[in-house]
């Protein structure tokens, strides 16, 4: 198995850095990538990692020990996706995920890195990360910007959550004029924007980078009014029961890694990683670690 290095800084993704640079090098080469403004959290993960082996020990390494070196952005505030546990180990169903990728992909080495989840579509942009890895939705505006791979990893409906006692919201209507809590430049933003643009009776959207238990926190105390998440989250962020989902799904999609567009190398890793996602859902390794850490089996209505 391939030894790897994961680096960390911080993030959310019910409510939503670190510069990296990637390139070809030699196995047994000591190119840590350098993080900025890395939270406390962060620190303790990076510290906790071991130092690369050399090629020739590995037996997945690529024929001439030369692998290309590929920063992943995720973060550590997504519980049980991508988050840092109670020994400050960066682990979830995500991170496990690109492990599992990696362990397959001989002529890659997987870096993980972390931030916050608003500034990991930026990060990508300016190349400082090489894919998004952080359960990201495809919807029409992501895909005009940028690449997704083909073969998803999970499937996710989106819903309006409140706190329990709150029977008056039911639908996005009933939003209008209240205080919706959501991260920015995530899909769940995305449908309360659009909303915004075609209705005139506006939602008021609290944009936020807190934690998960802010979010209940929020919620559940009546400082906003909802908030909107995928469905398999609830249970994982409100352990107490203190929120409810309501109302119709808002919108459903396939998750999938993101990339950058119009490049031939993204394009390449792209492919790549769909071949190992494959050979993941045939021996029910996707399924299992979604049963792992997400309670039940999300990758069973992936498209195909």
């Amino acid at each position: 198995m391939k030894n790897r290095l994961w680096t960390g800084a911080a993030s959310l993704v019910l409510t939503a850095t670190v510069a990296v640079t990637a390139g070809c090098g030699n196995k047994n080469d000591n190119g840590a990538a350098a993080a900025t403004n890395a939270s406390p959290e962060a620190s303790k993960a990076s510290a906790s990692a071991s130092a690369p082996a050399s090629a020739s020990s590995s037996p997945s390494a690529a024929p001439d020990g030369k692998v290309k070196k590929i920063v992943v952005g995720t973060g550590t505030q997504f519980p049980k996706v991508a988050f840092l546990d109670d020994k400050g180990k960066l682990t979830g169903f995500d991170v496990e995920l690109v492990k599992k990728i990696d362990e397959r992909l001989p002529g890659y080495e997987f870096e993980l890195q972390t931030m916050d989840f608003s500034n990991l579509l930026l990060s990508l942009e300016t190349k400082k990360i090489d894919f998004v890895a952080h359960e990201m939705e495809k919807n029409p505006e992501r895909e005009q910007k940028y690449l997704f791979n083909k073969e998803p990893y999970a499937h996710w409906r989106n819903k309006i959550i409140v706190a329990k006692d709150n029977d008056s919201i039911k639908s996005l209507d009933d939003l209008a004029g209240k205080k919706v809590l959501t991260g920015a430049t995530s899909a769940e933003a995305q449908i309360l924007e659009n909303y915004n643009r075609d209705h005139d009776k506006k939602i008021n959207i609290v944009y936020q980078n807190g934690a998960a238990n802010d979010t209940v926190s929020q919620v559940s105390t009546g400082r906003v009014d909802a908030t909107i998440g995928a469905d398999f989250t609830l249970s994982l962020i409100d352990p107490e029961s203190k929120l409810k989902t309501v109302g119709d799904d808002l919108s459903e999609a396939d998750i999938l890694f993101v990339f950058r567009k119009n490049e031939p190398e993204s394009q390449q890793l792209a492919d790549d990683i769909d071949g190992a996602i494959k050979e993941l859902k045939e021996d029910g390794t996707l399924g299992s670690l979604s049963k792992e850490w997400l309670g039940q089996d999300f990758t069973a209505n992936l498209s195909k």
